[in-house]
């Protein structure tokens, strides 16, 4: 990407796995939203945080074929944009025998957004990520109310 194009939202996501065990279900799901080009993936690291306490953290090309297969399929630029300091906060936030799967996508749906936003001269004042269990609370809430 050059540096007149432009770059859709990025986000981080963390999904852990009680008792390490990560499942293949994630991979093609990812793959169809990258086909689909809704995101771009820039950087996928597995952590695990063994039984006392140790954090690791480990590239796709790092990890066993048994878990890597699934991911190996995704297209992107994955690499090195989650840092050391990354992966032990991410791993503080698991239980000791657990591990967890940080992925760096771009929202590449938005970059027309970003586009139009940028040759009108506006100015991101603002931006927050609500997660769907928290919005869907809410609107239950909201919806108790009639």
């Amino acid at each position: 990407m050059s540096q007149d194009e432009a770059l859709g939202p990025v986000e981080l996501a963390v999904i852990g796995f009680p008792g390490s065990q990560f499942s293949g279900e994630i991979a093609p799901a990812v793959a169809d939203l990258v086909a689909s080009g809704t995101v771009s993936i820039l950087d996928l690291l597995f952590i695990t945080r063994d039984d006392d306490g140790t954090v690791a953290g480990f590239e796709l090309s790092e990890v066993d074929d048994e878990i890597a297969g699934p991911y190996l399929e995704l297209e992107g630029e994955a690499g090195a944009l989650l840092s050391e300091e990354d992966m032990e906060a991410i791993g503080e936030l698991l239980e000791p025998g657990s591990s967890a799967l940080a992925i760096v996508w771009e929202n590449t749906w938005a970059r027309a957004f970003v586009t139009a936003v940028r040759n009108s001269q506006g100015v991101l004042l603002a931006h927050d990520r609500m997660d769907a269990e928290t919005v869907a609370e809410a609107l239950a809430e909201v919806g108790s109310d009639d």
